[in-house]
């Protein structure tokens, strides 16, 4: 393992230390309930992507981060050690998270060629970053109105606040992540493509978000949108 690793992966650990410090002092400090400090810190984590672009050359050493908190994230959830990620009601979204994350890098993510298809991996991960954490925080501050799929109960205003913030996201991951210092091996597209896939496929990510059970959304959103993605790019 080169020096440049380890500085990579120290990083990253260091990244998500501080995110859990600054979820834990909302909580503490500034009495910011539970679910709130749960969608920074759900953010934050999802923004160290782009970390993991820039600070690693190999796939499989960048992904370790990500997969090693596949079981961190269980024990947080499964022993609540830490009341800004975990409260006694919550799922383990935070698990799920984590396995999205690290098998769409796992399977796209190729800096070294011959095609580099991570930009598909990240718009996955930016329709659960911001999609998913929007509708949750929109949906509870301004949900009135409210609409139930089998087990799940959604809002019409979290859906909206799903749809547009995914379609945004993704939009400019598509855009501009492409042979750009992140991603030199991938394709570029146009604006126009970009924006298409972008709608089509934050509509797919917000009925998956609209039908799965509590907390499957981290698993559900990233791999349909994804999966939408590719489609798209392999038939537009």
């Amino acid at each position: 393992m080169t020096n440049s690793n380890i500085i990579g992966l120290a990083a990253s650990y260091a990244y998500a230390t501080g995110l859990l410090v600054l979820g834990e002092g909302l909580r503490r400090i500034f009495g910011f309930q539970p679910d709130l400090t749960r969608k920074v810190i759900h953010i934050g984590a999802g923004m160290w992507v782009f970390g993991i672009l820039w600070l690693f050359s190999n796939w499989k050493i960048g992904i370790i981060p990500f997969a090693t908190f596949i079981g961190l994230n269980y024990l947080f959830y499964r022993y609540r050690f830490i009341g800004a990620m975990d409260s006694e009601d919550s799922s383990p979204g935070t698990v799920y998270f984590a396995i999205s994350v690290t098998l769409l890098f796992g399977l796209l993510w190729r800096p070294d060629g011959p095609v580099d298809n991570v930009p598909i991996a990240v718009a996955g991960v930016m329709a659960m970053t911001w999609g998913d954490a929007l509708a949750a925080l929109i949906g509870k501050r301004f949900g009135k109105h409210k609409y139930q799929v089998g087990n799940s109960v959604r809002s019409w205003e979290g859906s909206a606040a799903m749809f547009v913030a995914s379609t945004v996201a993704m939009f400019l991951v598509l855009l501009l992540l492409p042979s750009s210092s992140l991603s030199l091996l991938a394709t570029p597209h146009s604006i126009e493509w970009s924006f298409l896939v972008a709608v089509i496929s934050a509509f797919f990510a917000t009925l998956a978000e609209a039908v799965s059970p509590h907390g499957t959304d981290n698993l559900s959103v990233p791999l349909v949108a994804a999966g939408v993605v590719w489609i798209l790019i392999h038939n537009l």
